[in-house]
């Protein structure tokens, strides 16, 4: 059975109080990687940003939005440098740091964290530089 995609707004619509951290996130992503492919995923409660719809080989980070918080995750996240200590989880792969707030996104170490994600499966997948 295909996957239900839908739209960013849909995602939004899920969390409403968590717009401004959604849309500071998909801010950063574009900015960071301007041709990324933006996959919203209703079903999923998610939205994910990478080199194509994928979500598990082409895809790097999502955005999940919960109760509390939105959680910024790293699909390979397990293999990135997080020298700021930000990412959380145990699983063998996938890493999130928590967001609560729209300022939280300009922290320099969640955008250096964004661009490694994006540079590792961009290495995984053979993109040459030029397709950055």
């Amino acid at each position: 059975m295909a996957e239900a995609i839908g739209t960013f707004d849909q995602i939004v619509a899920l969390a409403p109080r968590h717009e401004a951290v959604l849309r500071a996130l998909r801010a950063l992503a574009l900015a960071l990687h301007p041709g990324l492919v933006e996959v919203s995923r209703p079903g999923d409660r998610a939205v994910s940003w990478g080199w194509g719809s994928k979500k598990l080989s082409e895809a790097y980070a999502c955005a999940l939005p919960y109760r509390d918080h939105v959680n910024l995750a790293f699909y390979r996240g397990a293999d990135l440098l997080d020298p700021e200590g930000l990412l959380r989880g145990t699983g063998k792969a996938m890493r999130h740091v928590p967001l609560t707030a729209p300022e939280q996104v300009d922290a320099p170490a969640i955008r250096a964290l964004l661009v490694a994600a994006r540079e590792e499966r961009r290495h995984a997948l053979r993109l040459d530089a030029a397709t950055a």
